[in-house]
């Protein structure tokens, strides 16, 4: 499979929908559509999950009703499969906490005409250091 040209499109636009819904509590159930039910994988704070249904229990389990979010970059690069990696790097305000720097790294697989998210590293930028 060759490289995909819209790989940049691919990223931006998926970042927006993924994002739209995932800030919404009520729309992010539907977030299960984009992950694979055995063969997506996501690091979520360093906390490691595989398939959809796991997946979904962790995004489900976040108790925050209201998020700020400012995406101060998406870099995309293409896949020498058609897929697409996606770097977001932004800022997170949930509830009434304080805003933390964050980093989401996406590889997005192709599935006919469509993509999946086959990895998904999620990290706040919180530096603890004892």
């Amino acid at each position: 499979m060759a490289l995909n040209s819209q790989y940049d499109a691919i990223g931006k636009g998926f970042v927006q929908q993924y994002y739209t819904l995932f800030d919404d509590p009520a729309q992010r159930p539907n977030l299960a559509n984009m992950y694979n039910v055995e063969t997506s994988f996501m690091t979520f704070e360093g906390v490691q999950l595989q398939g959809a249904v796991k997946i979904m229990e962790k995004l489900n389990a976040l108790t925050f009703q209201k998020i700020g979010r400012l995406i101060t970059s998406v870099d995309s690069q293409p896949m020498f499969d058609g897929g697409v990696l996606i770097n977001v790097l932004g800022r997170l305000q949930c509830d009434d906490d304080p805003p933390h720097p964050y980093i989401q790294t996406f590889v997005l697989k192709p599935l006919g005409d469509s993509f999946f998210v086959q990895h998904d590293i999620f990290r706040l930028g919180i530096h603890d250091v004892a």
